[in-house]
Protein backbone atom coordinates (compact mmCIF):
# COMPACT_ATOMS: atom_id res chain seq x y z
CA UNK A 1 0.00 0.00 0.00
CA UNK A 2 1.02 3.42 -0.76
CA UNK A 3 2.25 6.01 1.92
CA UNK A 4 0.07 9.36 1.65
CA UNK A 5 0.64 12.56 2.05
CA UNK A 6 0.50 14.20 5.34
CA UNK A 7 -1.22 17.75 5.32
CA UNK A 8 -0.48 19.92 9.26
CA UNK A 9 -2.53 22.88 8.14
CA UNK A 10 -5.26 23.38 10.69
CA UNK A 11 -8.89 23.96 9.00
CA UNK A 12 -11.70 25.84 10.45
CA UNK A 13 -15.59 25.47 9.26
CA UNK A 14 -18.48 25.68 10.45
CA UNK A 15 -20.72 22.75 12.11
CA UNK A 16 -24.01 22.62 9.68
CA UNK A 17 -25.91 19.54 11.43
CA UNK A 18 -26.07 17.81 14.52
CA UNK A 19 -27.80 14.32 14.43
CA UNK A 20 -28.00 11.87 17.65
CA UNK A 21 -27.46 8.47 16.74
CA UNK A 22 -28.01 7.30 20.49
CA UNK A 23 -28.16 7.60 24.44
CA UNK A 24 -24.41 8.83 23.97
CA UNK A 25 -23.35 9.49 20.34
CA UNK A 26 -23.58 12.26 18.11
CA UNK A 27 -22.92 12.85 14.26
CA UNK A 28 -21.69 15.89 13.42
CA UNK A 29 -21.55 17.37 9.57
CA UNK A 30 -19.23 20.59 9.00
CA UNK A 31 -19.84 22.89 6.17
CA UNK A 32 -16.51 21.10 4.54
CA UNK A 33 -15.95 18.96 1.86
CA UNK A 34 -12.50 17.19 2.06
CA UNK A 35 -12.26 15.49 -1.15
CA UNK A 36 -8.91 13.72 -0.30
CA UNK A 37 -10.02 11.58 2.37
CA UNK A 38 -9.99 7.94 2.19
CA UNK A 39 -12.36 5.69 4.12
CA UNK A 40 -10.20 4.14 7.28
CA UNK A 41 -8.20 7.76 7.50
CA UNK A 42 -8.52 9.78 10.50
CA UNK A 43 -8.48 13.92 11.09
CA UNK A 44 -7.12 15.50 14.45
CA UNK A 45 -9.81 18.08 15.63
CA UNK A 46 -8.75 20.59 17.80
CA UNK A 47 -10.67 22.21 20.60
CA UNK A 48 -9.06 25.30 22.37
CA UNK A 49 -8.00 24.33 25.60
CA UNK A 50 -8.53 20.76 25.57
CA UNK A 51 -6.20 19.89 23.00
CA UNK A 52 -6.39 17.57 19.74
CA UNK A 53 -8.25 13.76 19.22
CA UNK A 54 -8.19 11.38 16.47
CA UNK A 55 -11.34 11.53 15.24
CA UNK A 56 -12.38 8.68 12.06
CA UNK A 57 -13.95 10.36 9.01
CA UNK A 58 -17.77 8.95 8.79
CA UNK A 59 -18.17 10.81 5.06
CA UNK A 60 -15.41 13.29 3.14
CA UNK A 61 -18.69 15.18 1.45
CA UNK A 62 -19.57 17.05 3.51
CA UNK A 63 -17.29 15.99 6.29
CA UNK A 64 -18.64 14.28 9.29
CA UNK A 65 -17.97 12.50 11.92
CA UNK A 66 -19.58 11.04 15.09
CA UNK A 67 -18.79 11.45 18.32
CA UNK A 68 -19.24 8.95 21.52
CA UNK A 69 -19.22 10.90 24.84
CA UNK A 70 -16.69 8.98 26.98
CA UNK A 71 -14.56 12.00 28.02
CA UNK A 72 -13.71 15.45 29.03
CA UNK A 73 -12.93 16.30 25.07
CA UNK A 74 -15.77 13.99 23.71
CA UNK A 75 -17.86 15.64 26.15
CA UNK A 76 -17.46 18.82 24.67
CA UNK A 77 -17.60 18.07 21.41
CA UNK A 78 -21.04 16.58 21.84
CA UNK A 79 -21.93 20.07 23.66
CA UNK A 80 -21.14 22.09 19.99
CA UNK A 81 -24.21 23.70 18.24
CA UNK A 82 -25.11 24.18 14.99
CA UNK A 83 -22.34 27.34 13.58
CA UNK A 84 -20.67 26.27 16.04
CA UNK A 85 -16.60 26.67 14.65
CA UNK A 86 -14.89 23.77 13.70
CA UNK A 87 -11.44 23.17 13.48
CA UNK A 88 -9.39 20.14 12.62
CA UNK A 89 -6.00 19.08 10.83
CA UNK A 90 -5.83 16.37 8.23
CA UNK A 91 -7.02 13.55 6.67
CA UNK A 92 -4.00 11.16 7.99
CA UNK A 93 -3.33 7.55 7.90
CA UNK A 94 -3.17 4.97 5.80
CA UNK A 95 -6.62 4.09 4.52
CA UNK A 96 -8.26 0.84 2.95
CA UNK A 97 -7.65 -0.26 0.16
CA UNK A 98 -9.48 -2.25 -2.64
CA UNK A 99 -8.41 -5.38 -4.25
CA UNK A 100 -8.64 -4.71 -8.45
CA UNK A 101 -11.47 -6.45 -10.11
CA UNK A 102 -12.95 -6.85 -6.75
CA UNK A 103 -16.97 -6.98 -6.97
CA UNK A 104 -18.02 -7.87 -3.40
CA UNK A 105 -16.79 -7.03 -0.02
CA UNK A 106 -17.72 -7.66 3.52
CA UNK A 107 -17.95 -4.63 5.63
CA UNK A 108 -17.45 -5.41 9.77
CA UNK A 109 -18.36 -2.62 12.77
CA UNK A 110 -18.08 -3.12 16.23
CA UNK A 111 -19.69 -0.28 18.10
CA UNK A 112 -18.66 3.27 16.49
CA UNK A 113 -16.27 1.36 14.83
CA UNK A 114 -19.03 0.84 12.40
CA UNK A 115 -18.20 4.72 11.19
CA UNK A 116 -15.73 4.44 9.03
CA UNK A 117 -17.30 1.25 7.36
CA UNK A 118 -20.17 2.93 6.11
CA UNK A 119 -17.71 5.36 4.49
CA UNK A 120 -16.09 2.44 2.84
CA UNK A 121 -18.88 1.22 1.69
CA UNK A 122 -20.74 3.88 0.26
CA UNK A 123 -17.48 5.20 -1.71
CA UNK A 124 -17.32 1.46 -3.06
CA UNK A 125 -20.68 1.03 -4.07
CA UNK A 126 -20.82 4.40 -5.90
CA UNK A 127 -17.79 2.23 -8.10
CA UNK A 128 -20.76 -0.99 -8.63
CA UNK A 129 -19.01 -3.06 -5.94
CA UNK A 130 -21.36 -5.08 -3.59
CA UNK A 131 -21.21 -4.27 -0.34
CA UNK A 132 -22.81 -6.44 2.58
CA UNK A 133 -22.32 -5.40 6.16
CA UNK A 134 -22.74 -6.92 9.45
CA UNK A 135 -22.96 -4.21 12.57
CA UNK A 136 -23.09 -5.22 16.26
CA UNK A 137 -23.61 -4.40 19.44
CA UNK A 138 -24.15 -4.59 23.31
CA UNK A 139 -28.12 -3.98 23.06
CA UNK A 140 -30.41 -2.72 20.61
CA UNK A 141 -29.84 0.98 22.20
CA UNK A 142 -25.93 0.45 20.76
CA UNK A 143 -26.64 -0.12 17.53
CA UNK A 144 -25.60 3.48 14.91
CA UNK A 145 -25.62 3.56 11.28
CA UNK A 146 -28.02 0.89 10.57
CA UNK A 147 -30.08 3.20 8.24
CA UNK A 148 -27.16 4.86 6.52
CA UNK A 149 -25.38 1.61 5.94
CA UNK A 150 -29.28 0.16 4.64
CA UNK A 151 -28.97 2.90 1.82
CA UNK A 152 -25.35 1.60 0.10
CA UNK A 153 -25.41 -1.95 0.79
CA UNK A 154 -27.22 -4.99 -0.38
CA UNK A 155 -27.59 -6.74 3.12
CA UNK A 156 -27.17 -5.05 6.76
CA UNK A 157 -27.09 -7.89 9.36
CA UNK A 158 -27.42 -6.71 13.23
CA UNK A 159 -25.47 -8.56 16.11
CA UNK A 160 -26.60 -7.74 19.90
CA UNK A 161 -24.75 -9.49 22.72
CA UNK A 162 -28.40 -9.75 24.76
CA UNK A 163 -30.42 -10.21 21.61
CA UNK A 164 -32.34 -7.52 21.89
CA UNK A 165 -31.90 -6.60 18.06
CA UNK A 166 -30.84 -9.28 15.09
CA UNK A 167 -29.00 -12.37 15.98
CA UNK A 168 -27.65 -12.90 19.61
CA UNK A 169 -23.98 -12.91 20.27
CA UNK A 170 -21.28 -10.92 18.94
CA UNK A 171 -20.90 -9.73 15.18
CA UNK A 172 -18.48 -13.59 14.77
CA UNK A 173 -21.82 -15.21 14.97
CA UNK A 174 -22.70 -13.71 11.46
CA UNK A 175 -19.59 -13.33 10.29
CA UNK A 176 -18.38 -17.01 10.47
CA UNK A 177 -21.49 -18.08 8.28
CA UNK A 178 -21.06 -15.50 5.37
CA UNK A 179 -17.34 -15.85 4.55
CA UNK A 180 -17.49 -19.50 4.77
CA UNK A 181 -21.39 -19.41 2.60
CA UNK A 182 -20.24 -16.39 0.16
CA UNK A 183 -17.39 -15.32 -1.63
CA UNK A 184 -16.05 -11.64 -0.58
CA UNK A 185 -12.69 -9.83 -2.26
CA UNK A 186 -11.96 -8.86 0.87
CA UNK A 187 -13.40 -8.53 4.40
CA UNK A 188 -12.78 -4.77 6.18
CA UNK A 189 -13.67 -4.39 10.11
CA UNK A 190 -13.36 -1.60 12.84
CA UNK A 191 -14.11 -2.11 15.75
CA UNK A 192 -12.79 -3.62 19.03
CA UNK A 193 -9.57 -5.51 19.13
CA UNK A 194 -10.66 -8.66 20.05
CA UNK A 195 -13.77 -8.93 17.37
CA UNK A 196 -10.92 -8.13 14.62
CA UNK A 197 -8.64 -10.71 15.78
CA UNK A 198 -11.70 -13.22 15.51
CA UNK A 199 -12.21 -12.06 12.20
CA UNK A 200 -8.87 -11.99 10.98
CA UNK A 201 -8.17 -15.56 12.45
CA UNK A 202 -11.50 -16.41 10.15
CA UNK A 203 -10.63 -14.80 7.40
CA UNK A 204 -6.58 -16.63 7.40
CA UNK A 205 -8.83 -19.98 7.77
CA UNK A 206 -11.06 -19.48 5.27
CA UNK A 207 -8.14 -17.81 2.79
CA UNK A 208 -9.49 -14.29 2.36
CA UNK A 209 -8.22 -11.56 2.41
CA UNK A 210 -8.80 -8.96 4.98
CA UNK A 211 -8.03 -5.53 6.42
CA UNK A 212 -8.51 -4.07 10.15
CA UNK A 213 -8.37 -0.38 11.77
CA UNK A 214 -6.34 -0.69 14.71
CA UNK A 215 -6.31 2.26 17.59
CA UNK A 216 -4.16 3.31 19.83
CA UNK A 217 -3.56 6.50 22.08
CA UNK A 218 -2.22 9.24 19.63
CA UNK A 219 -1.05 12.68 20.67
CA UNK A 220 0.97 13.84 17.45
CA UNK A 221 -0.96 11.67 14.96
CA UNK A 222 2.34 12.69 12.30
CA UNK A 223 4.75 9.98 13.21
CA UNK A 224 6.61 12.30 15.53
CA UNK A 225 6.02 11.46 19.46
CA UNK A 226 5.59 7.73 19.06
CA UNK A 227 3.35 7.36 21.62
CA UNK A 228 1.00 5.12 19.24
CA UNK A 229 4.07 2.77 18.45
CA UNK A 230 2.75 -0.93 18.59
CA UNK A 231 5.86 -3.55 17.81
CA UNK A 232 7.96 -0.81 16.04
CA UNK A 233 4.96 0.13 13.62
CA UNK A 234 3.20 3.88 14.28
CA UNK A 235 -0.32 3.41 14.30
CA UNK A 236 -0.98 7.05 13.07
CA UNK A 237 1.49 6.91 10.26
CA UNK A 238 1.69 2.82 9.55
CA UNK A 239 -2.00 2.33 9.86
CA UNK A 240 -4.94 2.89 11.12
CA UNK A 241 -5.29 0.38 8.41
CA UNK A 242 -3.38 -3.13 8.35
CA UNK A 243 -3.86 -5.65 6.33
CA UNK A 244 -4.75 -9.29 9.14
CA UNK A 245 -1.42 -10.62 7.89
CA UNK A 246 0.20 -7.56 9.11
CA UNK A 247 -1.67 -7.34 12.40
CA UNK A 248 -0.55 -11.15 13.32
CA UNK A 249 3.10 -9.84 13.08
CA UNK A 250 2.20 -7.50 15.86
CA UNK A 251 2.64 -9.21 19.05
CA UNK A 252 0.48 -6.90 20.68
CA UNK A 253 -2.74 -7.40 18.39
CA UNK A 254 -5.77 -8.43 20.01
CA UNK A 255 -4.39 -8.64 23.35
CA UNK A 256 -5.76 -5.36 24.41
CA UNK A 257 -4.96 -1.18 24.22
CA UNK A 258 -2.25 1.44 25.50
CA UNK A 259 -4.01 3.83 27.69
CA UNK A 260 -2.87 7.58 27.54
CA UNK A 261 0.05 6.34 29.98
CA UNK A 262 1.39 4.18 27.43
CA UNK A 263 0.16 0.82 29.82
CA UNK A 264 -1.15 -2.17 28.42
CA UNK A 265 -5.04 -2.25 28.90
CA UNK A 266 -6.79 -5.46 28.66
Amino acid sequence: MKRFEITNKMTTGKIKKITPENYRVKTLEIEINLPKAMPGQFILVWMPGIGERPMSIGNNHPLTLSVANVGKFSEKLTESKAGDKFSFRGPYGRPFSIPEKAKNILVVGGGYGVVPMYFLAKTVSEVGIGVVAVTGGKTEKDIIYEKQLSTVCSEVKVTTDDGTKGKTGNVMVEVNELIVKRKFDCVYACGPERMMYAIAQACRQQNVPCQISLERYMKCGTGVCGSCAINGKLVCKNGPVFTGEEAFTLSEFGKGHRDATGQMKE
